[in-house]
């Protein structure tokens, strides 16, 4: 008996690639998370050409991980700040995944460039400790290795019949 196989077109991998896929688009939203706001700030710190942060700017304000704000210096025409939306916002765990993935297989000898660290909300706690990415299941499991996750079919899933292609449920 043949299992069924999910469509592999319909993804939200895919989907989030197809926003954030490019790799400006989340260096810009690293930057914003640090703080950045204003085109020119983007500019100074990826030091990218004006045309590409344009184009990488708008593709992230259509897609809904960016908002524009107005701002006017006095004497200048009116410009605009970059502000995350939560959507956005939501992107940090996937930034610090990326950034554990990339100091465990390719920091510079010397040992990672950034830690990120935990700044609690509460003046009167110190924590600083070192924030890391956990997968938890629902029922709070955590430290799971790579052989008890799997994807299984969700309420959206499309599987492919592998005589005919695509089978809608």
């Amino acid at each position: 008996m043949e299992t069924q196989r999910i469509d592999p077109v319909n993804c939200s991998v895919a989907r989030a690639l197809a926003v954030v896929g490019e790799r400006w688009s989340l260096l810009i939203v690293r930057e914003a998370l640090d703080g950045a706001r204003r085109f020119g700030e983007f500019r100074a710190r990826l030091g990218m050409a004006s045309n590409l942060l344009a184009t990488r700017l708008d593709t992230l304000v259509a897609a809904g991980v960016m908002r524009r704000v107005p701002y006017q210096e006095p004497g200048d025409r009116q410009r605009f700040e970059y502000h995350l939306t939560e959507q956005g916002q939501d992107l940090r765990p996937t930034l610090v995944a990326l950034l554990e993935w990339g100091d465990k297989y390719l920091a510079d000898p010397q040992g990672p460039s950034v830690i990120v660290r935990h700044r609690p909300a509460d003046d009167d706690t110190t924590c600083e400790e070192p924030v890391k990415v956990v997968l938890e299941c629902a029922a709070g499991h955590t430290h799971l290795p790579p052989e008890a996750v799997y994807r299984a079919p969700g309420p959206g899933a499309r599987f492919l019949d592998t005589a005919r292609g695509p089978v809608r449920s």
